[in-house]
């Protein structure tokens, strides 16, 4: 069993009938609520562990019902709609006390027998700072606690850091695990929904910007080492937004894409 905390924290073991059982980590909340991301990498260990043939999420999409709680057990519940030689369908449903909070559906596959094929539509990584050029993820900026950053070292853009210096929705820069743990495609997971939300670039402080449904297509597993990630916002109407996500690894060759819904509560908004 790993020792690392990421490894501890999304183990799952199987109940039968297609269920399988874990426990939430506060340790990688956004204020006082556990990170869709990572919710999300507790539903693919699930996946993982029930399809060994097909271990990795080519494409899931998840829809978040209600906030996870941590500190609680959880119950990922599982269904196979369609088993094939390349990849499965799967349905899955994490539920923590009596109530769904995360449903997606994914298509799982496995990476590692991907042909070699020369790639010509791949976009390429940004002009990054190095890592050590660039700023720690701030829980103050963004105005709401992290203790997600205890567990994830997250560097951003250095003209990205503080909250609307940027002018514009956009964030991007480097993300590892602080514990040495390499990154995988469960790890791409929760990378892809661990920086701040772009719109933190244009509108400074946002807080908790929660997810209503997040999308991510993996391309390929990681090489060890930092990630690089760049995140945008181009569509921000009625406190609703959309944001685009890119995940490069160490060596330059794009790992995941995503695409999330998000609620954000803009400056002098009334109470909904």
């Amino acid at each position: 069993m790993s020792a690392h905390e990421f490894d501890t924290d999304i183990r799952v073991v199987p109940t039968g009938e297609g269920g399988w059982h874990g426990r939430v980590s506060p340790g990688w909340n956004i204020g006082a609520n556990p990170n869709g991301g990572y919710l999300l990498a507790i539903a693919g260990a699930a996946l993982r562990g029930a399809m060994p043939s097909h271990p990795d999420p080519l494409s899931v999409t998840a829809h978040y019902l209600k906030p996870g709680v941590p500190e609680a057990d959880c119950r990922v519940a599982m269904q196979v709609l369609r088993g094939g030689r390349s990849l499965s369908t799967v349905r899955a449903t994490l539920v923590q006390e009596g109530a769904a909070r995360l449903e997606l559906l994914a298509a799982m596959g496995d990476l590692g027998t991907a042909a070699a094929v020369t790639p010509t539509l791949v976009p390429p990584p940004p002009e990054m700072p190095p890592p050590e050029a660039c700023v720690p993820r701030s829980p103050g900026e963004q105005g709401v606690a992290l203790p997600i950053v205890d567990r994830l070292d997250i560097r951003l853009h250095p003209d990205e850091a503080r909250g609307a210096a940027a002018g514009r929705a956009r964030v991007g820069g480097w993300i590892r695990f602080r514990d040495g743990r390499e990154p995988d495609a469960l790890a791409a997971l929760l990378f892809v929904d661990a920086f701040p939300p772009a719109v933190f670039g244009l509108l400074g402080a946002v807080g908790w910007v929660p997810t209503v449904e997040l999308t991510v297509q993996l391309r390929a597993r990681p090489a060890p080492g930092w990630m690089l990630a760049r995140f945008e916002t181009t569509d921000l109407l009625d406190g609703r937004l959309i944001e685009d996500g890119l995940l490069w690894d160490s060596t330059g060759r794009l790992i995941a894409q995503s695409r999330q819904l998000a609620l954000v509560r803009l400056p002098g908004a009334a109470p909904g």
